[in-house]
């Protein structure tokens, strides 16, 4: 494995990044890169900065291995780069990539896939600020970014809008709040792996995903099987309406007290998190695929598009 006419396929690592979720990309990459290497590869671990062209074009990774996230790192902007370079990369390409990373124009994609999404708009960040937008409960984001950067909860008691930190973007997506339990499932190539139950004392924010601790999974997820199986499907559907490839990882609420027609889709992530809390290479554990074949896999699945 990890080898081309004898000799170990070049590797590079894309990590870091300046986008706010780089301490997680580089963790993230730091994981790849060392289950790469022991898959067999060769690996050039790449710093994504300004000089991320010259850097691959004097490196000439046989694949590049995209442990970014957030944006410029998982919106279409390093997809472009590599495509344009002519080389290889892991997992969704620029149009997947960039429609995911835009939450309102991926629950277009679901809902004209008859996927069930929560009901959202787009307001300017002074609209926000200036009086609810839509009856609480309601949850403010960035309409592109990951991993739980920069999202407000408005309960059902607010006496009025959110204080929004300056650094909030000037367009946020306001989504109506979905009571109940936060699942997830990944889809490897063509086939949805299985389903995670994400359990926290409070909000699925940035500290629950990526502090040890911080949050409990229960993989498989104890739901009933109708439940179970329409997330895989789900999970599937969504990740072909976007045009997705390699790994993706669908997330969801369900509110228990409306059975089937409770469960809704959240967002899909083109570039699931792999770090040692992450949720995707938990639930290929779950399924007999290692860490290390999970990132293989991945590798192999790019040098299929060349």
């Amino acid at each position: 494995m990890g080898q081309s006419s004898g000799t170990p396929l070049k590797v590079a690592v894309l990590l870091g990044g300046a986008s706010a979720e780089r301490e997680v990309s580089l963790s993230t990459g730091r994981e790849c890169a060392a289950a790469l290497r022991d898959e067999g590869y060769e690996v050039v671990e790449v710093d994504a900065g300004p000089d991320l062209p010259s850097r691959l074009t004097e490196i000439a990774p046989d694949v590049a291995f995209n442990a970014l996230h957030g944006r410029w790192g998982e919106d279409g902007c390093v997809q472009g780069i590599l495509e344009w370079l002519r080389i290889p990369y892991t997992h969704s390409g620029v149009l997947a990539s960039a429609l995911a990373m835009d939450k309102q124009r991926s629950k277009a994609a679901y809902e004209a896939a008859g996927l069930p999404v929560v009901p959202s708009l787009i307001r300017s960040r002074a609209q926000v600020m200036a009086g609810h937008v839509m009856d609480p409960p309601y949850v403010v984001k960035p309409n592109n970014e990951g991993s739980s950067v920069g999202i407000y909860f408005v309960h059902e008691a607010a006496n009025g809008p959110p204080v929004l930190d300056d650094s909030a973007p000037d367009q946020l997506m306001v989504e109506a709040y979905v009571p109940g339990r936060e699942l997830t499932a990944t889809v490897m190539g063509d086939r949805a792996l299985t389903v995670t139950d994400i359990v926290t004392d409070g909000w699925y924010d940035y500290d629950a995903k990526y502090k040890p601790g911080g949050s409990r999974h229960v993989v498989p997820a104890e739901v009933p099987d109708e439940i179970f199986g329409l997330c895989m499907d789900y999970a599937l559907h969504a990740h072909r309406a976007l045009g997705c490839r390699g790994l993706s990882r669908t997330d969801f609420r369900w509110d228990e007290s409306r059975g089937a027609r409770g469960l809704v889709l959240l967002e899909t992530n083109t570039q699931p998190g792999m770090t040692p809390t992450s949720l995707s290479p938990e639930q290929a554990q779950v399924c007999g695929i290692s860490f290390g074949a999970l990132c293989r896999w991945l590798v192999e699945d790019a040098s299929c598009n060349r």
